[in-house]
């Protein structure tokens, strides 16, 4: 509702009611006491708009304190959306400690898929050399095990989501108050997807490499 109606319904907000002197009694006192009870959001689209409202707030408080209010020091701050975040601790330690372990799980899976990829490869080398012989070009040999990295990480990840989804069953089946958010949508299926995509065939790209490396003289037996 507008901020004027609101004042005219005497109608309080919902969230932090913080006070530097005890108000008085009466909805006219609290509207003149120290009390910080509002919080907007305010859109600027340049640097110049920033320092224009930051200078109004600051001469706003300025004024102010001639009246004998805000007797704490300037401290006036404008954040946006992450540095807010940052500031209020919406996202905890733990989580960011969570996401660092994940993307250290998510590299020892890449080395070993390099590994296993390799390993892989270099068993078809006489297949690779009797290809190359019967007249395949490098890059049609780089195309094929390519697109075999390219399957392992969406195999991956298929399965990925699968076990994802039997955790989310299960937090939810554990904690009733989580049943909103452990939950997956369209972008984060198809973002899981692409991931494990993309990271298999980044790390399928030394082992094909090697793989187009085979001579095929040297495999062809008389």
């Amino acid at each position: 509702m507008p901020f004027t109606t609101a004042i005219d319904l005497k109608q309080r907000g919902s969230g932090n009611n913080s006070c530097f002197k005890t108000p008085g009694d009466g909805w006219d006192a609290y509207l003149e006491s120290d009390c910080v009870w509002m919080q907007m959001w305010v859109q600027l689209d340049s640097p110049e708009k920033l320092a224009d409202y930051k200078s109004f707030l600051d001469n706003y408080v300025n004024e102010q304190k001639k009246l004998g209010r805000f007797e704490r020091p300037l401290n006036n701050r404008l954040l946006d959306v992450n540095a807010w975040m940052k500031d209020q601790k919406v996202v905890s330690r733990d989580v960011e400690v969570q996401t660092g372990l994940g993307f250290a799980f998510l590299a020892v899976c890449l080395v070993n898929t390099i590994g296993l990829l390799l390993a892989k490869f270099t068993r078809k080398a006489g297949e690779i050399g009797l290809r190359r012989a019967l007249g395949a070009s490098r890059r049609e040999v780089f195309t094929q095990f390519l697109i075999e990295s390219g399957v392992v990480g969406l195999s991956g990840g298929v399965i990925g989501l699968l076990l994802t989804g039997l955790g989310l069953l299960a937090v939810r089946a554990l904690y009733s108050s989580y049943k909103s958010v452990a939950s997956l949508d369209v972008s984060m299926v198809l973002m899981t997807v692409a991931l494990a995509v993309v990271s298999a065939v980044l790390a399928g790209l030394y082992p094909t490499w090697r793989a187009c490396r085979v001579q095929p003289a040297a495999q062809l037996k008389v």
